[in-house]
């Protein structure tokens, strides 16, 4: 065996080094490297947490935002269509004995004539903002104003000859009407807690007009007729939203001009007006602010439906 002097041992001693430190480093980067992808891991999954929590935060308080909408838009809804409807039958009972006849459509004329008023009011202080009137838009919204007018008009016609307990009661069954259209024309599923909630205000309606029970055949064929011309403009309303492009005040000007348009000749026609200026009796201070008391609340349930129906 051939015999190495001590200077070859520490040359090859200092050739093995190096090369055991090489690997040593290639280890250790190795090493480092695996480290740096597991945190960078880390990081990602607490940054993915992270923006998860957000979004559920976000969608949590958007569902909170949407609730107190809706609710909001509702309340607004019900107080202005009670108001409308005690304002209604104050001045349906305060001219029947003091005229010859009736001004069902005169009144609802009037009250449109309030609102288009306060309206443009609105608009010309820079509260709201609207396209000016348009025939083309107006062919496209004819038929939800023929539903609206109907509307105003059965309303005002029953509650002459039906008690306002009596009106309650068929206004929650035009309400389960329109769901019923809903879901026959939109295809909207009705859940068992509204079925519940429509069940409650009938039974409440039911039960409160008891002991008010003061209706006749006629005034029953208005309320059915009421019934079937709000189901029909809640729903043809729900359409219309869709395919014409106007704003929430836009559409209230529409409403009441062509309101305006269609009823003040069939006033005119049936003698109604006429029969007002007739009926010095009704010329009063009071009967002008009851009329334009209800002009304004229809201004705002004319608003508050349009805001109900896009919240709902």
């Amino acid at each position: 065996m051939a015999k190495t002097t001590p200077d070859e041992q520490t040359k090859k001693v200092g050739q093995a080094e190096p090369r055991m430190s090489k690997d040593g480093d290639i280890e250790l980067g190795q090493s480092l490297l695996n480290h740096g992808h597991n945190t960078s891991s880390m990081v990602e999954i607490a940054v993915s947490a992270d923006e998860n929590r957000y979004r559920q935060q976000e969608d949590t308080s958007k569902t909170k935002g949407d609730f107190s909408r809706v609710a909001s838009s509702i309340l607004i809804y019900t107080f202005c269509s009670v108001a409308m409807v005690l304002t209604n039958k104050s001045l349906a009972s305060s001219y029947k004995e003091k005229t010859n006849g009736d001004m069902n459509i005169l009144l609802v004329v009037f009250q449109a004539i309030v609102a288009v008023v306060c309206v443009e009011i609105c608009k010309r202080v820079g509260i709201v903002d609207y396209p000016s009137f348009d025939i083309a838009t107006a062919k496209q919204w004819a038929p939800v104003n023929i539903f609206f007018c109907l509307m105003l008009f059965t309303g005002m016609a029953s509650l002459q000859h039906n008690s306002v307990p009596m009106v309650t009661v068929f206004k929650n069954i035009s309400n389960i009407i329109t769901s019923i259209g809903d879901l026959v024309f939109f295809g909207t599923t009705i859940e068992m807690l509204v079925v519940i909630a429509f069940a409650v205000m009938l039974g409440g309606a039911c039960a409160a007009a008891v002991n008010d029970v003061e209706c006749t055949v006629v005034g029953i064929l208005w309320m059915v007729a009421n019934c079937l011309s709000t189901s029909g403009y809640v729903l043809y309303m729900k359409h219309a939203t869709q395919t014409v492009k106007l704003s929430k005040f836009g559409m209230v000007f529409y409403n009441n001009v062509l309101c305006t348009a269609f009823l003040f000749p069939a006033a005119l026609f049936f003698g109604e007006v006429s029969t007002f200026l007739s009926s010095t009796q009704v010329h009063t201070f009071e009967y002008f602010v009851k009329n334009s008391f209800a002009g304004l609340v229809g201004f705002f349930l004319n608003f508050a439906s349009l805001n109900c129906f896009s919240q709902t």
